[in-house]
């Protein structure tokens, strides 16, 4: 993975320079922002990243900078801070999936903390991402005939079974299960319910063409 980014937004000057010395005074890579906006504007570059952010600023605050990440489906971890927060605020924050919610003036460890969660959170997430993102490719290889008999056998259905549905035999169900195997390097089918599963969960399941009407048996 490339070197992570902390990415600071902050609309006091002072409190940009102090969080990104002693973020960079641990190695890390910083970057800036004076307003929300200004942030949104930014082309976020590939790999881990977390995001520094405080809760009351001119224009978009930092609640509607959250909610505008989520909308564009931007997964970068957050950690508030904030020198002027109430309860209900700091609970809308992690109900929202903040990492962290620091009031200033905060202890630089514990700013420290919540980076390195942060981060180890974002690693998790591109991992996960970029496995799925191979599961789907695996999944996309398959025949629409496979796809088909991928999706029956992981829910658990019998060769005769999904032959009967298909319209076609047990044995060339047995053989295109077989296929489905060795296109998704699955080592057991057990391996192919969990991909399957995966998929689903992430709603990233393509569409599967309708098993055919009428009876009709093909081999």
């Amino acid at each position: 993975m490339t070197t992570p980014i902390v990415h600071v937004v902050d609309d006091d000057p002072r409190i940009l320079r102090a969080i990104t010395r002693f973020l960079r005074s641990y190695d890390f890579r910083v970057r800036t922002y004076r307003s929300a906006a200004e942030f949104l504007r930014q082309q976020m570059p590939p790999g881990p990243a977390c995001l520094v952010l405080d809760l009351k600023m001119p224009g978009i605050n930092g609640l509607q900078l959250q909610q505008a990440l989520a909308r564009k489906g931007l997964d970068i971890p957050i950690i508030f801070v904030s020198g002027k927060a109430d309860i209900e605020t700091s609970v809308r924050a992690m109900k929202g999936g903040a990492v962290d919610f620091l009031t200033k003036p905060f202890a630089y460890g514990e700013l420290l903390a919540a980076v390195q969660v942060a981060l180890a959170r974002s690693r998790t997430s591109i991992t996960e991402h970029d496995a799925l993102n191979r599961d789907r490719e695996a999944f996309e290889k398959l025949t629409p005939r496979e796809r088909q008999v991928c999706i029956r056998i992981a829910q658990g259905l019998l060769n005769k079974q999904v032959g009967f549905e298909l319209g076609t035999t047990e044995k060339t169900i047995k053989v295109q299960r077989a296929h489905v195997i060795a296109k998704l390097g699955a080592k057991s089918l057990a391996d192919v319910v969990r991909l399957v599963e995966r998929l689903r969960g992430a709603g990233m399941l393509p569409p599967i063409a309708s098993a055919p009407t009428g009876g009709s048996r093909a081999s």
